[in-house]
């Protein structure tokens, strides 16, 4: 038994344990959960996918889709709108603050409504701040969901060997994570989709609660997840309409001078070794 009076903890040391367990594992696949997911699992990723179906991944696509420039951007109005002024661009506000004279939101059905080419500051509390973690990574950051998985499951095969696809989450109002049925479906959406490269167990476990989702029809699967309840108690009934359509698109949005854009095409990250392990 380990004398305490040294003043050692056994869990700190699980903690670095764990973390210590989740980078060095030996897979090209990985999963995790949240910025803390990313945090830990981006140092070595060549490319790293976040994945935030309802809404601000779905919301990206939708826009990235109009050849427009998203900036991501933590909760934070007045910062946002700081950053906003400074680009000329627009701003999405929150949902309750839409009007004439702030069109956008959240919403990817406000974002359908952007002129191409537009660029657009569009703050989130969960996928955003993700992107943010990791935007200086120096990996591939794609913003993925369940309208372009499969576009993005083939981008990042091409983009390079180790992979992270980050599910996002919502928060309890204690801020701690809850793991939201959406997210987990719809990394393993993208993840389904990277079949012949060594998966996690983990990310093994969101493939399949994707394929269990899409058998009995995703928009039945999802409907009455709590997200897509809260949403309809909130007056935003449409958003599962948005966020369970698959593979609707083609557009791959990548984080490049801190905003999302349509990828230009198939890359490499350099020094990055072609693929040749097999899923386990």
């Amino acid at each position: 038994m380990p004398n305490a009076s040294r003043g050692s903890s056994p869990v700190p040391r699980f903690g670095q344990e764990r973390v210590a367990a989740a980078q060095t594992a030996p897979f090209t696949v990985r999963f995790g959960w949240g910025e803390a997911g990313a945090a830990i699992l981006t140092p070595g990723s060549d490319v790293v996918v976040v994945v935030d179906v309802i809404t601000f991944t779905t919301a990206v696509a939708v826009a990235v889709d109009r050849g427009c420039a998203v900036y991501p951007h933590r909760w934070d109005d007045l910062a946002a709108g700081d950053l906003a002024r400074s680009l000329g661009s627009e701003l999405a506000v929150s949902r309750s603050r839409v009007d004439a004279t702030n069109p956008y939101s959240l919403s990817p059905a406000t974002l359908s409504h952007l002129p191409r080419g537009a660029a657009i500051v569009l703050p989130s509390p969960n996928g955003s701040a993700i992107s943010q973690t990791v935007s200086q990574s120096g990996a591939v950051v794609i913003a993925g969901s369940l309208r372009n998985a499969a576009a993005v499951a083939r981008y990042a095969r091409r983009a390079g060997r180790n992979i992270s696809v980050i599910a996002a989450g919502e928060r309890w109002p204690d801020q701690s994570l809850d793991p939201a049925l959406e997210d987990h479906v719809g990394a393993g959406a993208i993840i389904d989709g990277l079949r012949g490269r060594r998966r996690s167990p983990e990310a093994r476990a969101a493939a399949c609660a994707y394929r269990d989702a899409r058998s009995r029809g995703l928009r039945r699967a999802l409907f009455e997840s709590v997200s897509a309840r809260e949403q309809r108690r909130r007056g935003y009934p449409d958003e599962l309409e948005w966020a369970c359509a698959l593979n609707v698109s083609t557009c791959v949005p990548i984080l490049s001078d801190g905003a999302f854009r349509p990828a230009s095409g198939p890359v490499r990250t350099a020094g990055v070794r072609p693929p040749t392990d097999v899923d386990r």
